[in-house]
């Protein structure tokens, strides 16, 4: 179903600045409009899902998406929000961080069909590569003025702490992005975070002045926290799109914990529910907010997307480890990755094999074969076995005298548990 670009964002609370003229445009029909993403890492993280968002939005609403990775301006650096110069990187590094960004893109946008939208996937590397300094001050530099670049509020905040003449240049390539893709791509309209104007801007300039053509831009709020801290962060750092750098039990787990007011915000940009939808379920969790309905169905659609249906799974099936009353069954359905995420920061006790099997009862185990780390003596784990205390692998223990006879979780874990919240993990080595 098609939707309107612009009045979709309007009321998803994602709409910042828009250049007059820009809805106009839109509505004369199909247009190719591009955010650029730097490969400064070998993934994105939640911080560039606004963007994404964007563009899905865009392409849902019939429009042409270009995402531009930006292989050479990586080796430079945006100064936009930043307080500091970063490390520039080396070109095999950007190519590896360019290929990985990619693929994780094509989980969000359309690039294979024979659709006139079909997202389309360029490198500004493919231009620069060739282009001369020279060349480039003689073609380019000469249409936009120093006053001009100097206005920009990404060089003012940057003057009194000092920026290289690198940073400084960073609006006339990222400009003259622009111009290549409305020259060769036929692209009008260029998109990004609401600190992204300036540059956006000199990007219509320089298509002005240069093609005399015309040119728009549009941008979209910061995500901040109601709490006023900063979006995607956590004590652990980014929250990757990446399953190696942050699991879906994780990413999933990120969700889940965000407040209330964060979560009525984000269901509506970082999902596709529809308007009717999302206020019934903020009507829902208004009514019970201990339910964390909101939440819930926040964490579920956005794992779902970035990851997939059965990783989402196995992260609900992960939270009811450690949150609910799941079965034996269960936790042996979980995969290595997913069990070890769902219990990072567990107490962890490892023992040999032949330990293991050498044990006569399960007191020698929770007590002496485990280094008396989970019980200190045999008698407190008797007491607290017959107080229905102890479970092995979610599943109660009853008789003390009992031989240790239990499923190794992957052939080499053990999940042991006292009273309702103490949890501890046994690593049976060979």
């Amino acid at each position: 179903m098609k939707v309107d670009f612009i009045e979709e964002l309007k009321w998803r609370g994602m709409l910042h600045d828009i250049m007059p003229g820009t809805e106009e445009e839109l509505k004369k029909g199909t247009t190719s409009g591009y955010i650029g993403f730097d490969p400064t890492a070998d993934s994105l993280h939640i911080g560039h899902l606004v963007q994404i968002m964007t563009l899905l939005q865009f392409q849902r609403a019939g429009h042409k998406p270009v995402v531009l990775v930006g292989g050479a301006t990586g080796m430079v650096g945006d100064p936009s929000g930043k307080s500091a110069e970063r490390n520039l990187l080396s070109e095999e590094v950007l190519f590896r961080n360019v290929a990985c960004v990619q693929k994780q893109l094509e989980k969000f946008l359309d690039f294979s069909s024979n659709a006139a939208n079909a997202a389309e996937m360029v490198n500004n590397y493919d231009w620069f590569k060739g282009y001369g300094f020279l060349d480039f001050i003689r073609d380019v530099g000469k249409h936009i003025s120093v006053n001009y670049m100097l206005a920009k509020d990404s060089v003012q905040k940057r003057l009194e702490t000092g920026m290289s003449f690198t940073e400084f240049s960073y609006q006339l390539v990222q400009g003259y992005d622009f111009y290549w893709l409305f020259a060769n791509k036929n692209c009008k309209l260029q998109m990004g975070g609401s600190d992204q104007w300036g540059n956006i801007v000199t990007g219509t300039e320089l298509i002005r002045r240069k093609a005399q053509g015309e040119a728009y831009a549009l941008t979209t709020q910061l995500i901040k926290k109601a709490d006023g801290t900063k979006f995607g962060k956590t004590e652990g750092g980014n929250v990757w799109l990446d399953p190696t750098r942050t699991s879906p039990y994780k990413f999933y787990q990120y969700w889940l914990n965000v407040s209330d007011a964060d979560a009525a915000n984000f269901i509506r940009i970082f999902t596709l529910k529809e308007k009717a939808e999302i206020e019934a379920l903020i009507h829902q969790h208004n009514q019970a907010p201990n339910q964390r309905l909101l939440q819930t169905e926040l964490a579920k659609d956005i794992t779902a997307r970035v990851h997939s249906q059965q990783e989402l799974n196995q992260a609900i099936q992960a939270s009811a480890i450690l949150f609910g009353n799941s079965a034996t069954e269960e936790l042996s359905a979980l995969n290595e990755a997913t069990l070890l995420a769902a219990l990072e920061g567990v107490p962890q006790v490892t023992i040999s094999k032949s330990a293991y099997e050498s044990a006569t009862t399960v007191v020698d185990l929770l007590s002496e074969t485990t280094q008396h780390i989970i019980f200190p003596s045999k008698g407190e784990t008797r007491k607290m076995i017959q107080g229905g205390g102890v479970s092995i692998n979610k599943a109660k223990i009853t008789d003390s005298t009992a031989r240790p006879n239990f499923q190794l979780l992957q052939g080499k874990y053990l999940l042991a548990q006292k009273g309702k919240k103490n949890y501890y993990l046994v690593i049976v080595e060979n």
